[in-house]
C-alpha cells in the first residue's frame, strides 16, 4: 500500500451518538482506537484530515445538532483548524462542501474510516469510487451494529464483512490499519528525501 502526500483522512461520524443503545451490538470494539491512531498518525505526517459531522434532521435523532450525542467521540475530537463538514445525508458528498474541499487540497486519495460501515462509510465510499477518487477503507477502524430484517436479525460482524466485500475492488480497497499507518508514514519519505539531499548540498 503507497499513499501519496495529498492522501486525505476522512473520519466519519464519529460522535457520541453512535454509543445510543438503539443501534444495538456492534462489532470491532477497538475500532475508536484505531481510529485515533489514523489521526495520530495524519496529524504527525502533517497530512490533510477532513472530519464529516453528522448534523441529523430528523427528529429524535440522537445525532441531533444541540442534542447531548452530537459532539464528537473523543478519540476522533478534530484540533483547531482542522476541516469539518456537516452533512445530513448518508453520503457526505451530498449537500456538502466536500468535494470543494477536496479539490483544494488537490486530493485525488481517499482513506475512510468511521460509521456505520453499511450506513454513512458505504454510502461515501461509494460516492467517491464514483467520482473517480482512489479510496482506501480501513476495516479495522469502522464498524458496524446489527440489522434485523423481517424475521432475522443479521450480526454485525456478517453485516461489517459484507459491507466491506460490496466495496472493495469495485469503489475502494479494503485494507487494515497496520498497513495505512506504515503507508502515511512513507507519504512525504520522498518529500523529505529530496529535502535532506537540497539541505546537504548547501554550502556551510
Amino acid at each position: 500500500m503507497r499513499l501519496p502526500c495529498d492522501a486525505t483522512l476522512i473520519v466519519i461520524d464519529v460522535q457520541r451518538a453512535i454509543d445510543d443503545p438503539r443501534w444495538g451490538p456492534r462489532n470491532n470494539p477497538g475500532a475508536e482506537s484505531a481510529i485515533a491512531s489514523l489521526i495520530a498518525a495524519w496529524r504527525e505526517e502533517a497530512l490533510p484530515i477532513v472530519h464529516i459531522r453528522h448534523d441529523s434532521i430528523e427528529p429524535g435523532s440522537p445525532y441531533a445538532p444541540g442534542g447531548p450525542g452530537h459532539p464528537f467521540k473523543p478519540e476522533a475530537q478534530p484540533l483547531d483548524g482542522e476541516t469539518i463538514i456537516g452533512k445530513s445525508a448518508h453520503s457526505a458528498f451530498v449537500g456538502t462542501p466536500l468535494e470543494e474541499t477536496l479539490d483544494a487540497l488537490g486530493a485525488t486519495t481517499l482513506v475512510l474510516c468511521g460509521v456505520l460501515t453499511h450506513n454513512s462509510l458505504e454510502a461515501t465510499a461509494r460516492h467517491a469510487g464514483d467520482l473517480g477518487y482512489r479510496a482506501f477503507v480501513v476495516a479495522d477502524a469502522c464498524w458496524a451494529a446489527a440489522v434485523r430484517v423481517g424475521d432475522r436479525l443479521w450480526d454485525a460482524a456478517d453485516v461489517h464483512a459484507l459491507s466491506l466485500a460490496h466495496l472493495d475492488g469495485e469503489y475502494a480497497a479494503v485494507v487494515d490499519c497496520a498497513a495505512t499507518l506504515a503507508a502515511a508514514r512513507l507519504a512525504r519519505a520522498r518529500e523529505r528525501a529530496k529535502q535532506r539531499a537540497q539541505s546537504q548540498r548547501l554550502p556551510t
